[in-house]
Order: structure tokens, then C-alpha cells, then sequence
């Protein structure tokens, strides 16, 4: 990835990975909450299933695992809005209130109905979240460590997945699934006083409102270029509008909408994987504990994959990180097909995590390096976004699959969705050289760069 076109920053201070370690560190804590939500409905499921109180049937569940999802989608489109006129530290914190607000909501339904509206709730505020982290983690980070930044910060996602699974394991049981759910308001309680006292604004974001001094004293702190007007994105709704036009722009017409497939492909398999695995695995004949234990170690590999898939991505580009990585994903899903002996069904389950997540986060990353400074909040909001569809199909069909008393189609179609996340990111360096050799005097881009092997 090229270095920022900034101004550069004052002497004596840096653009090294250690400057960007406070703004990863608050990104990181608002993103393990948000892990953990998410995970806390495939937690306690099988609890769900059985209790019966609020006459949920695994198609109902599998109903409600959409309905969270399509919030995801609302917040993911319309947090940039948001951002315009609030900035993106106020928006991070609303999004963190709404998620928990939402936790209670289905920690005190009664009824089916109120349970999917504390869902949907909550996914207005996960929705947001997301797109504001990964853009405020890759515009601190220094450019040739961003995938790297990107795959710390997801980490994160999948502690907060293993501490929902610990929840599920320790507390549904003994006291019901109710409980879990308001652990689930803890982030408004922790997060949102240390998000509001010591996360910056984004610089390009104070430049865009029109506050310079404001943005060059925080990329001075932080040891980063200062912003121009060109790495800023437009502010009101006719920069919203622009912002979106550009993703289909010179070198970006056809990779954008690739992008948009292979990210929901990959949130299909995230979120599908995230809320059935347990109950995938017990209908395969494994018992209750084992089957809500394969999503602890699920998401173990996923922290150890995010960390290779980083370091790896930053040397040989995150395009052909993303796509072998889909591949390998599609085959660990063919496996769990097989009632395999129990030990080797966790290393399967393992590995499996190491790819999976970490194949939809190097989409992201992708996405940071084909489009433009000022365009990139836009395409990650738009490639999150749209790939929330996927999210919202994949906890459906999984519902859908059970229902049948079909388990083993579950796994074949998450292998399916791999093998097409693999080929459309795979496509998208080519897209970009075709568009820009058709350009008339076109020139190297963002988008050419990381897509190179790195050093």
C-alpha cells in the first residue's frame, strides 16, 4: 500500500504500528463486545430450543438470527449518514448503547416477537459498529501494516465470541438463558465511559467538517500525516452521494460489486457458522456440551487465524490471503460432513475457524487498499453493508436446513458459499487492471498496489 499523500507529520514523531496501539486497543474492546453479542444467540440456542417459554421452533430461530442481521444491514448503511453529522466517535458510542439496549430487551421478552425486536435492536447498533472500527484501526495504521492492524483488531471479535460461549457453557445451565443476555449490557457500562474519554476523532473526518486545526493536532499525537482535502471525505448528503459514485469510479467500476459478493459470502459463513454450529453439530449425533464447546473452539482458531492471515496478507497482498483462505474454509466444511471420532472433529472445527473468519476480514482489507483515501470509509461501509445480506441469509438457511432434518446440507452449502467467496475476491485484481487499461491515460492507483507481493 502506497504511504499517504498527507502532509507530513512534525519531526521527532513517527507513523509507526506502536502510535496507532491506543485508538486498536479502544477499537479492539468496543469490537469484543460486539463479538460477544453476536455469538451470545448461537450460545445459548440449544437452551433456547429447550425451554420452550417463548415458543421458539428452529425456523422461528433461525427467523429472528435474520431479523438481527437485517438490523446489521440498516445500521451498516446508515452509519455514515450519522458519522457526517455527529463524527465517528459519537456514532461508535450510540452503536455500542443501542447493541446493549438490545440485550436487555431479550433478556426481559416474554414472547417470541419482543425477543426478535431486542434482536433487531441489537443490530442496529452491531451494524454500526463494525465499518466505524475497521475504518478509524486502518486510517491510524501505518499503510503497509493496515491488514495487520485489521486482523488485530478482529481478534477481538472472536474473544468476545469464546467469552459469549463461556457464558452459554457456565451460566445458561445453572441459571438460564436470560442471564446471558444481560451480560450482554455490560458494554454500555464499561465501553462507553472509556470510548468517550479517550478515542480521537478521525482526522479526515474533523477536516471534513471543516475543523483543520483539530484534525492536524490529532494526526500530530498520533504520528500520522496530516490530512489534505483530498483524503477527506465530502461531508452533508451530496458527499454521501459522491462517496458512493466514486466505488463505481475509474479502476473500481467491477471490483466494487466483486467485493460486495465475496463479502457476503463470507458473512453468510461467519454469521451461519456463528449462530447454528451447535446445533449443527448436535443434530451430526454430538451431545449438548460438546456441540456448544465447538464454538469456543471455533473462534480460538479465529483469533489465531487473524493474527497469520494479517502478517501474511501485509507481505503477499490480502486478495490471494482472502481467496485461499475461502478455499481452504469450503474443504473444512465438507469435513464436518463426517461424523468424525471427537478429537479430530475439535482440530477440524479449529482449523476451520483459523480460515473462515479471517478470509471475510481480509475482504475488508482488500477493500481499505483497491479504493482511494477518501473513498475508503465509504467502501468499507458499503462492503459491510451489503454484505449483511449474506449475513441475514445465512442464519436463515441454516434454520431452514434444520428444520428439514437435513444437518449435512448445512455443511455443504456453507462449503458452496466459500468456493464462491474464493472466485469473486480472486477476480478482483483483474478487475481492476482491465478497467484501468481501458482508461486513457489512466495512472497506478491505490487499488494496483496491494495486490503485489510485499516486502
Amino acid at each position: 500500500m502506497p504511504p499517504s499523500s498527507g502532509a507530513p507529520a512534525p519531526e521527532g514523531r513517527t507513523h509507526s504500528f506502536r502510535s496507532v496501539a491506543p485508538v486498536l486497543g479502544l477499537c479492539w474492546m468496543a469490537v469484543f463486545f460486539d463479538g460477544m453479542d453476536v455469538n451470545i444467540y448461537g450460545a445459548v440456542m440449544p437452551h433456547l430450543l429447550d425451554d420452550g417459554s417463548l415458543g421458539l421452533t428452529e425456523s422461528t430461530a433461525g427467523t429472528i438470527g435474520s431479523w438481527t442481521t437485517f438490523g446489521m444491514l440498516i445500521g451498516a448503511l446508515t452509519a455514515g449518514t450519522f458519522t457526517d453529522w455527529l463524527g465517528r466517535r459519537p456514532v461508535l458510542v450510540w452503536s455500542v448503547v443501542l447493541f446493549s439496549l438490545g440485550s436487555a430487551v431479550c433478556a426481559l421478552a416474554g414472547s417470541a416477537s419482543l425477543f426478535g425486536g431486542g434482536r433487531f435492536l441489537a443490530g442496529l447498533g452491531l451494524g454500526g459498529l463494525m465499518p466505524i472500527c475497521l475504518a478509524m484501526v486502518a486510517e491510524f495504521a501505518p499503510p503497509r501494516r493496515a491488514a495487520l492492524a485489521v486482523g488485530m483488531l478482529m481478534t477481538s471479535y472472536h474473544a468476545g465470541g469464546m467469552a459469549a460461549t463461556g457464558l452459554g457453557l457456565g451460566i445458561a445451565p445453572s441459571f438460564g438463558w436470560r442471564w446471558v443476555f444481560w451480560a450482554g449490557v455490560l458494554p454500555a457500562v464499561i465501553a462507553v465511559p472509556l470510548l468517550l474519554k479517550l478515542l480521537p476523532e478521525s482526522p479526515g473526518v474533523l477536516l471534513a467538517r471543516g475543523r483543520k486545526a483539530d484534525a492536524d493536532a490529532v494526526a500530530d499525537r498520533y504520528g500520522m500525516p496530516r490530512p489534505v482535502p483530498a483524503e477527506a471525505p465530502e461531508s452533508g448528503a451530496k458527499g454521501r452521494v459522491t462517496a458512493v459514485l466514486a466505488l463505481f469510479g475509474r479502476g473500481t467500476r467491477w471490483a466494487t460489486p466483486l467485493l460486495w459478493i465475496a463479502s457476503f459470502c463470507g458473512l453468510l459463513l461467519v454469521y451461519g457458522v456463528s449462530t447454528w454450529l451447535p446445533q449443527l453439530m448436535r443434530a451430526s449425533g454430538y451431545g449438548l456440551t460438546s456441540s456448544v464447546s465447538f464454538l469456543l473452539v471455533i473462534n480460538a482458531g479465529g483469533i489465531v487465524g487473524m493474527l497469520i492471515a494479517g502478517r501474511t496478507a501485509d507481505r503477499f497482498g490480502p486478495v490471494r490471503v482472502s481467496a485461499i483462505w475461502f478455499v481452504l474454509t469450503a474443504g473444512g466444511a465438507l469435513l464436518l460432513k463426517a461424523h468424525l471420532p471427537l478429537g479430530v472433529t475439535y482440530a477440524v472445527v479449529f482449523v476451520t475457524g483459523v480460515w473462515l473468519f479471517s478470509a471475510q476480514v481480509m475482504v475488508y482489507a482488500a477493500s481499505n487498499a483497491t479504493y482511494a483515501p477518501a473513498e475508503r470509509a465509504a467502501g468499507l461501509g458499503w462492503v459491510t453493508g451489503i454484505g449483511r445480506s449474506g449475513a441475514i441469509v445465512g442464519p436463515w438457511m441454516g434454520g431452514a436446513v434444520l428444520a428439514n432434518g437435513t444437518a449435512g446440507w448445512g455443511f455443504t452449502a456453507f462449503a458452496l458459499a466459500g468456493l464462491l467467496g474464493a472466485l469473486t475476491i480472486a477476480l478482483v485484481p483483474l478487475a481492476v487492471r482491465v478497467q484501468r487499461r481501458r482508461a486513457e491515460g489512466s495512472i497506478p492507483g491505490p487499488a494496483d498496489t496491494p495486490l503485489q507481493p510485499q516486502s
